[in-house]
């Protein structure tokens, strides 16, 4: 059963996504940028997963809690710049959030977890983490990969798959293999995994 708390937590981190200034189309509907991204997260968790915990289904509605207010290009743009944006954002994340648990009456073990999750702590030893990873990257797989694969050479995508395949557990690659793609990203992935 859904609690009070955790639909204000919830309506909360929709208003401060609903804020982000960058759009997204998707089956013909206009939608902030995060908003959109949070929903697809929470929309992955809950289909492998729907009698998770609050603060995993908290943690992953928060995983990009106000990020365009840390864009990209207030880093170096090159890898060392990246790492040290993503780094930021786990910690900026997390204190965003906090923030709104505090405010909706979470207890500070559930707010502490919450805040683990979306530093990225312990990913191969945390199993909540493990999970949260793998709904990460089907999102990021479902969503993101097609149109980021025509931005890049076919060389660094496959890097790209790659690395994201490592990231995830065997629950998470017998996912993958459900997401429908075009033709043309299977291809890329399907050459990923062989090489």
């Amino acid at each position: 059963m859904t609690s009070s708390r955790f639909n204000a937590a919830i309506q909360k981190i929709d208003q401060a996504n609903a804020q982000d200034p960058n759009r997204e189309s998707f089956h013909g509907k206009d939608y902030p940028k995060e908003l959109l991204y949070s929903i697809r997260m929470s929309a992955w968790l809950d289909k492998l997963r729907p009698e998770a915990p609050d603060f995993l289904k908290l943690a992953a509605r928060a995983q990009h809690l106000r990020r365009w207010e840390v864009p990209r290009s207030s880093y170096p743009m090159d890898r060392a710049g990246y790492l040290k944006w993503r780094t930021f954002l786990y910690v900026y994340h997390a204190d965003k959030a906090v923030e709104i648990l505090r405010e909706t009456g979470y207890d500070e073990e559930t707010i502490q977890k919450v805040r683990t999750l979306l530093l990225k702590q312990n990913i191969k030893t945390n199993p909540d983490m493990q999970f949260l990873e793998d709904v990460i990257c089907l999102v990021f797989l479902e969503n993101y990969f097609a149109d980021f694969s025509k931005q890049h050479d076919e060389e660094k995508m496959i890097l790209i798959v790659q690395k994201t395949w490592k990231k995830m557990s065997e629950e998470g690659h017998r996912a993958a293999f459900q997401i429908s793609m075009s033709p043309a990203a299977a291809a890329l992935v399907q050459k990923a995994l062989k090489s």
